[in-house]
């Protein structure tokens, strides 16, 4: 198929791109560079720079490529950023989204994938979280990736779209061409990893007063291999039905824990420093993602922590200025 990748010169859409090349299909890549890299671009995409606000640059750009379906990874994704300035924040996300949708209805393109977040479900109710449990976003980012999921329904009702939602809980590690390069930078292993290579003196560790076992939050780290893996196949999958499904691991790790694995991986020491609670973190964020290992065969290829960090390791080695070398 011919498929439209907006963000794809950022960290997720860039491997995805990648993995999409390698399953046979045309790519082309849409995206403003207010957070990708030209860099990061698969060089057998096609690249079409614009913003989503433009809707008259995505027309020109659906105008002059046959599209077959869409994923959609461009978006402000800083929690911190949206709990200090919500509004422009879910505007603009939500805002484009629109826009996105209305130029794929108008040119009746019907499969559509939407890069989503566990921060959808704020602190859960039980762990691991299930696809059909509370919803009730515990930041401005979350909330517009729901606003946006619900769209999707009525788009399916009104325009016959076929979707799925997937919903990531933490992408880390990288390929062996694109890995995490973003400024500034809030992701906790790439952060880990600036103190090994001596660009950071030290890590912060945002609050350890949380129920954990250590106090500090636990998070579910997928490998983002494995995250784009699972793109492919829910765009296989779209012929059947729509589908929402959770992307993670099944196994939680803290922040110390992590940075514990850090020094294993590297030899390097890692000062860290405690700091207050960031808005907006649950304490622990764990998925279950076995609706699709059962439906769609995924399974994840990196499911060790460690292999995780190696792989984000000999990326960040080659590339410590990011793309910009």
């Amino acid at each position: 198929m011919n498929i439209l990748v907006t963000g794809g010169a950022g960290y997720i859409g860039s491997v995805a791109t990648e993995e999409l090349v390698k399953a046979g299909h045309q790519v082309v890549v849409y995206d403003s560079l207010l957070y990708g890299h030209r860099g990061a671009v698969h060089p057998r995409a096609i690249f079409e720079q614009g913003d989503l606000a433009d809707k008259a640059r995505l027309a020109e750009v659906f105008d002059g490529h046959t599209i077959d379906a869409v994923m959609h990874f461009a978006a402000h994704s800083v929690v911190p950023f949206s709990m200090r300035d919500p509004l422009p924040f879910v505007r603009d996300n939500v805002g484009n989204a629109i826009n996105l949708l209305e130029v794929m209805a108008s040119h009746d393109v019907k499969r559509f994938i939407l890069s989503s977040t566990a921060n959808v479900y704020g602190e859960p109710e039980r762990v691991p979280i299930q696809e059909d449990d509370r919803l009730a976003p515990s930041s401005p980012y979350g909330e517009s990736k729901l606003m946006i999921e619900r769209m999707l329904h009525w788009c399916e009702v009104r325009y016959g779209l076929r979707y799925a939602t997937l919903r990531y809980f933490n992408a880390a590690g990288a390929s062996e061409q694109y890995g995490e390069d973003h400024e500034p930078e809030t992701h906790l292993i790439p952060l880990v990893l600036k103190v090994a290579l001596g660009l950071k003196d030290h890590l912060d560790i945002y609050g350890d007063d949380y129920s954990t076992r250590d106090g500090t939050c636990v998070r579910d780290y997928i490998h983002v291999v494995d995250l784009a893996q699972a793109h492919v196949l829910a765009l296989d999958a779209l012929d059947e039905s729509s589908r929402v499904y959770n992307l993670g691991n099944g196994q939680g790790f803290t922040v110390q824990e992590v940075i514990a694995t850090v020094r294993e991986v590297t030899g390097h020491p890692i000062p860290a420093r405690i700091t207050p609670r960031r808005p907006g973190d649950p304490a622990t964020l764990l998925a279950s993602s076995s609706k699709i290992r059962r439906e769609l065969g995924w399974e994840p290829r990196y499911p060790d922590v460690a292999d995780i960090i190696d792989s984000a390791w000999r990326w960040t080695r080659t590339h410590p200025n990011g793309y910009a070398q």
